[in-house]
């Protein structure tokens, strides 16, 4: 039934991750005013001086939020069978993990080198909506376990 909850939890998953692509995920101002870098799902942006600027294209980090939006409305559409929907949680949730570290390597680790060691820069909304959309996928896989146990509970009544 589409009108459960974890329909409205996947659909927040799939919405999040839009926003995930859509806003800027990092930026890093350095203590000259000259040098900055950001990261949005598709590029990481750097300028060295007010006229050299490097893009490094991140086309994989788009490509997982991409791949997280698809098994999530897929999961919505596999309401019949709650393990399934289950295992395509179990699976998001990995596929945001792996996505949650290679942002942070790559603003932490890789971007940290090109100028001020010590600042680390702001994650932005973008960043934030990753989170929301994990924090919604705990929430979905926790109604489709409830949903199973309940059913479950009721065969055994029979």
């Amino acid at each position: 039934m589409l009108q459960r909850l974890q329909t409205l939890f996947l659909a927040i998953v799939a919405i999040a991750m839009g926003v995930f692509l859509a806003f800027p995920l990092w930026y890093k101002m350095g203590s000259d005013g000259v040098h900055e870098a950001s990261m949005t799902a598709f590029r990481l942006t750097f300028k060295a001086t007010p006229v050299q600027t490097g893009i490094q294209p991140v086309y994989y980090v788009a490509g997982m939020a991409i791949l997280v939006i698809g098994v999530a409305i897929f999961a919505i559409f596999k309401y019949r069978n709650r393990l399934m929907q289950s295992a395509l949680c179990a699976v998001n949730s990995i596929l945001m993990t792996v996505l949650l570290a290679t942002v942070v390597y790559q603003t932490f680790y890789e971007t940290a080198k090109l100028f001020d060691e010590g600042e680390t820069g702001d994650y932005l909304v973008g960043f934030y909506a990753l989170v929301v959309a994990m924090l919604a996928n705990v929430a979905a896989n926790r109604f489709i376990r409830r949903d199973e146990k309940l059913v479950k509970e009721s065969n055994r009544m029979r």
